[in-house]
């Protein structure tokens, strides 16, 4: 495998469940930048600090314009940048019939506008300099249907504006690396499967029964994935969806 020595990676929502893991190991051999919503404060208390934090409100254009001009200033050109983040309102979860109107296309603009604006405006700053790579995170959600068996008899739900949004990120990456044709940008997904969260044990056995041999993943589970669209070994894949879920999709 090619080295990932000495990249410097922004890692958007890095104080996050995946963040956080892909933070703590890049950060070895890596500059990593961090950007999210949580404050400073908020931050310290996660113990990672030997890295830069730019509190970042990804959905506010002139916040994201002015971190993008910080991370600049402080580190001039930028290797890498993964979006890992997960913005949703306080309604978020609840069953497709209760959802309103107003809270399904608030999620959507949170989870699916923070997306494309991240994607936009580091696209920007990839064509000033010359290069740049661009890994979105999905889902399972995005590329099939729930397998809604398995929530049964639990308070567990499959959020449709999930589904929506992570589908349509996969589209937004096929379509923005097609736009930037010979710019030398490249952007691809990754959908990682179920990740172990405290989740009821009756979930837990019927998902592991849709899978080939873990079932519900760890976080520690998608470095593969990130490492090798990272590396150079992957410099020709462009607008693609890894997938990463042990056969779930089966």
């Amino acid at each position: 495998m090619h080295t990932l020595d000495k990249k410097r990676i922004v890692i958007v929502g890095g104080a996050g469940r995946l963040g956080q893991i892909f933070v703590n190991e890049l950060l070895r051999t890596n500059t990593v930048i961090v950007i999210d919503i949580c404050n400073k404060e908020a931050w310290r208390k996660l113990n990672i600090d030997s890295h830069g934090f730019i509190e970042t409100d990804i959905n506010d254009p002139i916040t994201l314009t002015n971190s993008i001009s910080e991370i600049k200033r402080k580190y001039g050109q930028i290797d890498c940048v993964i979006n890992t983040s997960y913005p949703r309102n306080k309604d978020f979860g609840k069953s497709v019939l209760d959802v309103s109107l107003e809270s399904f296309n608030q999620n959507i603009n949170l989870h699916l506008g923070g997306y494309f604006h991240v994607m936009q405006r580091f696209t920007q700053l990839f064509i000033e300099q010359g290069y740049g790579n661009i890994i979105n995170i999905s889902s399972i959600q995005g590329i099939s249907a729930p397998k809604f068996s398995h929530y049964e008899g639990t308070n567990m739900d499959s959020p449709i504006e999930y589904t929506a949004a992570k589908t349509a990120i996969i589209a937004m990456t096929r379509y923005l690396v097609k736009f930037l044709k010979d710019k030398n940008i490249r952007i691809n997904c990754i959908s990682p499967g179920g990740i172990l969260d405290n989740q009821p044990e009756s979930f837990l056995e019927k998902y592991k029964d849709s899978c080939i041999n873990k079932g519900m993943l760890d976080s520690q589970d998608i470095l593969g994935a990130i490492k090798f669209l990272i590396s150079e070994d992957s410099r020709f894949i462009n607008g693609q969806n890894i997938i990463v879920d042990d056969g779930w999709s089966l």
